[in-house]
């Protein structure tokens, strides 16, 4: 298994499959002025294979196929069935919104992915419209019954909490986690990108402190569950009387880049070697000419090398270059 410079091991996998979305996120995508890659320079379904092969032959085994919004791929059934065919690989995951999972879900499955993550930021429908814009209580409601119908369980709710836009909601979400056997993550902002959602992640910034004691004064003390993966960026935990996950994301007030195991691949073919850093490196331009497993291999061993230690964000530096839906968080 690949280790970086701190020791960290690094195993995981997060591709950005296409940087188009179906929403417009406050705090991800402006209403205007996107520009997305052109498709000829987005990286196939063989160059994506190719690419998860040679990690794999590196010591990675988890795979998060991303966005943008990922379902909007065309050939996303055969990347899904591509990089689940590839011996060693344990796990292949998903983060969507879940608005095209009714009439994807089971194909998803029948090709071999194996959970989802789906980001909705609030069940409620006209803050739904302010926050994430485009989408519908409707839609994604059905997208999750498509996933939970399919087997793609447990449910993870990731939840984007934002002053003024969703942070009332926080309670409702959470009740989820006590009623049913679904895991809500609650995740601070970031910002990423510079500009408009720059300036909304800054201004509109909830702590994940604030959050927790916003539902526990409602709902009662939340117990802490320990994870098996020292990895996991979630701090979970649940209800003395509750059936699922209540967890807290909080890479702002609480990073945890010491146990970081990630490393991210964009839909353009370069590997991001922090989520907050703007450091890349070309794998596309090898893939194009010619280079196998053993090249793309080693171009990811040097970007394992090269991951920095964690993110600058209380020195003021993030990421610029790139927006999170260019990334795939």
């Amino acid at each position: 298994m690949p280790r970086d410079r701190f020791g960290r091991e690094i195993d995981y996998l997060r591709i950005s499959v296409i940087d188009h979305c179906n929403l417009r996120c406050v705090y991800c995508m402006p209403l205007r002025g996107l520009s997305f890659v052109p498709s000829p320079e987005l990286l196939t379904a063989e160059e994506i294979e190719l690419t998860a092969q040679a990690a794999v032959s590196v010591g990675f085994r988890k795979f998060r196929l991303t966005g943008g919004e990922p379902t909007l791929r065309h050939d996303l059934l055969e990347i899904v069935r591509r990089i689940a065919g590839i011996a060693g690989v344990e796990d292949v995951a998903m983060t969507t919104n879940a608005i095209l999972l009714p009439r994807l879900a089971q194909a998803l499955v029948a090709a071999g992915l194996n959970r989802v993550n789906i980001h909705v930021d609030t069940f409620n429908p006209e803050r739904l419209k302010k926050i994430m814009r485009f989408g519908t209580i409707e839609e994604i409601d059905a997208g999750i019954r498509a996933a939970e119908a399919a087997g793609l369980t447990p449910i993870k709710i990731n939840c984007v909490v934002t002053r003024d836009y969703n942070d009332m909601d926080v309670v409702d979400l959470a009740r989820l986690a006590q009623e049913r056997a679904w895991h809500v993550r609650f995740i601070e902002l970031m910002p990423l990108g510079g500009g408009e959602v720059a300036h909304v992640a800054l201004s509109q910034f909830v702590p994940s402190r604030e959050t927790r004691e916003r539902i526990e004064s409602r709902l009662g003390p939340l117990l802490p569950v320990g994870s098996p993966n020292p990895a996991d960026e979630s701090r979970n935990y649940r209800f003395a009387d509750g059936h699922g996950i209540v967890g807290f994301i909080s890479p702002v007030s609480e990073p945890y880049c010491g146990s970081c195991n990630r490393m991210r691949l964009t839909a353009d073919g370069k590997f991001h070697l922090c989520l907050l850093n703007d450091d890349e490196l070309d794998v596309k331009r090898t893939i194009r000419a010619g280079g196998g497993v053993a090249e793309i291999a080693a171009i990811l061993c040097k970007a394992v090398g090269l991951k920095p230690t964690g993110h600058r964000l209380d020195e003021g530096v993030s990421t610029e270059e790139r927006s999170m839906f260019q990334i795939g968080g």
